[in-house]
């Protein structure tokens, strides 16, 4: 079986160990905690300078809903310029309306302003109303793949809805499962569910080099939860055990 893994990069670093680890492509954010915001023009840069693997790049301002106002709407379309620009394979996106549907005139001028580079839609899609009326807009709009949980905290949790949306799909449109996924149930939702790309981060905590820490600030705040002398760094080991897992 032809399967593919898509690693969600979190640095350029994390691009480097999942190229290491044999992936397909990256999806390259910054802010994973907060559900993935635009990466850095710099951390674009030089990942597309070390990698020859596929480079997609979230296109998100900020995190939260999925309702974007005129400002942002003009930001999303600098950074798509900005990505080309770079020579980044593909964009991801995803805008809704206030009613929970896709918002086909925003999305539409996001794609175009895309032009030859994939579009993928990302995880909007699991906050749309109606899974089914969405995933005909979106095929309509000519996405090349819908990245979803199924509706689901975890794709996991979603694997009836993912198995449906794969097979009302067919051939018009890649459903890419992500959240949650990993080597242990990687095989089963491939399995469950007839897809062939997949979502993931692969990551590992690194320490902190730091010696003196002053354990009287947090520079995150309380809102998001975040180990502030470590790093979660994608790890090329977990890539490969995981494309071992999928293949057996």
């Amino acid at each position: 079986m032809d399967y593919k893994l898509e690693i969600c990069a979190n640095s350029a670093a994390s691009c480097v160990e999942a190229q290491k680890g044999g992936a397909y492509r990256v999806e390259l954010c910054a802010a994973i905690p907060e559900g993935g915001t635009t990466p850095s023009y710099g951390d674009i840069s030089v990942a597309r300078e070390l990698l020859n693997i596929k480079l997609n790049v979230i296109i998100r301002p900020r995190s939260g809903d999925f309702l974007y106002s005129t400002l942002e709407h003009k930001i999303m379309l600098k950074d798509i310029e900005i990505a080309r620009q770079l020579g980044v394979d593909g964009v991801v996106i995803g805008c809704l309306t206030a009613k929970g549907e896709v918002d086909m005139e925003r999305n539409r001028e996001l794609i175009d302003a895309a032009g030859e580079m994939s579009v993928t839609f990302h995880r909007a899609f699991d906050m749309c109303r109606d899974p089914f009326d969405s995933l005909e807009k979106i095929i309509s709009l000519e996405c090349d793949r819908i990245l979803t949980s199924g509706q689901q905290q975890q794709a996991e949790q979603g694997i009836s809805l993912l198995k449906e949306l794969v097979h009302r799909a067919g051939e018009r449109i890649i459903i890419m499962p992500g959240s949650g996924v990993n080597m242990h149930n990687i095989a089963t939702i491939a399995r469950e569910t007839g897809a062939r790309e997949f979502h993931l981060s692969a990551r590992k905590p690194v320490e902190s080099a730091m010696i003196y820490r002053n354990p009287n600030i947090r520079m995150g705040g309380t809102a998001v939860v975040i180990e502030e002398y470590e790093q979660q760094v994608t790890h090329s080991g977990l890539v490969k055990k995981t494309i071992a897992a999928l293949n057996i």
